[in-house]
């Protein structure tokens, strides 16, 4: 594999205004070949297909059908579900009893992803509350090691994709990220690598008059310059390309977008994300893509990953036109990609 182009289905309208057919229909219509599946997909589906009620409890047998479904879904239209996620708020839980129950879930996550035809899980930094959550690393590290090693023992084994968000409540850098994956030290437990998560840390502020973080693109250039030296690219199990809007307003209350109690990157990024190369964009994502491919060297699957506030609205419309857009986004990616192979190979 050298790069496969790939959209996560929630990008393409969230589950409680599409279903899921269209979206997949969509996808293998703009040659999107590679589907992130977003755990919301498959549990609309089980409830669905179980004629159960919002507010029940999805049994095991439930969430095996649809991902049977699911499967089969992805199977007539040629695509390969990459990756399941988001397996959220697992790591430091302080009420270990909640713990548990996470590990329980996760056995069930372990055998969907083999009918799923996947053997990545993709975790999340946690963003839960200082009163939910310990900074204490010893804490963190066994939690993941735990999952790692469950993760190992799987026929075929399971990998875990760990990623910073740039408004997790302790690790929101790709740095402390990686930090946390070599403290783990497991050969199935690497990154992934998010573009916005990255830019949207070290070089934006969606609360700043003019969006940026003071000094942001000099610490962002030495971010990059430090990834390339560090990262041991057979970690990086897949990444994710996407840019975000410059904010006409500061996200302070009374913004359209603020939702009090939550992250303003958070908001933002709920919000106000575009695909790469589109013409709101202003993170430098493509310096971001770069460092990873042309500087560590990375190849396999890029996917467009977008969350917006379009992704709610309803119409058939929904699906096709945020393929469409993903498929462009692709094409200059892919454009930018072949450019900086070719002076690779001159020098």
């Amino acid at each position: 594999m050298s790069y496969k182009a790939a959209i996560s289905s929630m990008s393409l309208g969230r589950a409680w205004v599409h279903d899921l057919i269209p979206k997949l229909d969509a996808a293998a219509a703009a040659h999107l070949t590679g589907i992130e599946l977003f755990y919301e997909d498959l549990e609309y589906l089980a409830r669905s297909q179980a004629s159960l009620p919002s507010s029940a409890p999805i049994p095991p047998e439930a969430q095996i059908k649809a991902a049977h479904t699911i499967r089969h879904m992805c199977d007539e239209r040629d695509l390969t579900i990459i990756c399941l996620q988001p397996f959220m708020h697992y790591e430091g839980l302080i009420d270990r009893a909640e713990h548990k129950k996470r590990i329980e879930k996760l056995k069930i996550w372990f055998k969907v992803v083999q009918i799923l035809g996947t053997d990545i899980i993709q975790i999340p930094a946690s963003f839960l509350g200082k009163d939910e959550i310990t900074a204490d690393l010893d804490v963190v590290v066994q939690d993941l090691i735990e999952v790692a090693d469950l993760g190992a023992q799987e026929k075929p084994p399971v990998k875990f994709a760990y990623e910073n968000l740039c408004w997790s409540t302790y690790f929101d850098t790709w740095e402390q990220g990686w930090d946390i994956v070599e403290r783990v030290g497991r050969w199935n437990f690497g990154v992934c690598l998010d573009t916005y998560n990255i830019a949207g840390r070290v070089y934006a502020d969606p609360v700043a008059p003019d969006g940026l973080v003071p000094g942001g693109a000099a610490m962002l250039k030495a971010s990059l310059e430090k990834m390339v030296r560090t990262i041991d690219v057979e970690k990086v199990f897949f990444i994710q390309l996407v840019d975000a809007e410059k904010l006409r307003d500061p996200l302070q209350p009374g913004h359209a977008f603020y939702v009090d109690g939550q992250p303003a990157r958070m908001n933002w990024s709920r919000a106000a994300r575009l695909f790469y190369g589109e013409e709101r964009g202003y993170l430098p994502v493509q310096d971001v893509l770069k460092a990873i491919i042309d500087g560590l060297g990375y190849k396999g699957w890029i996917s467009m990953e977008l969350f917006s506030r379009t992704m709610n609205e309803p119409g058939e419309q929904v699906p096709k036109e945020h393929a469409r857009r993903a498929a462009l986004a692709w094409e200059k990616a892919e454009k930018d990609i072949k450019s900086w192979i070719r002076k690779r190979n001159i020098r």
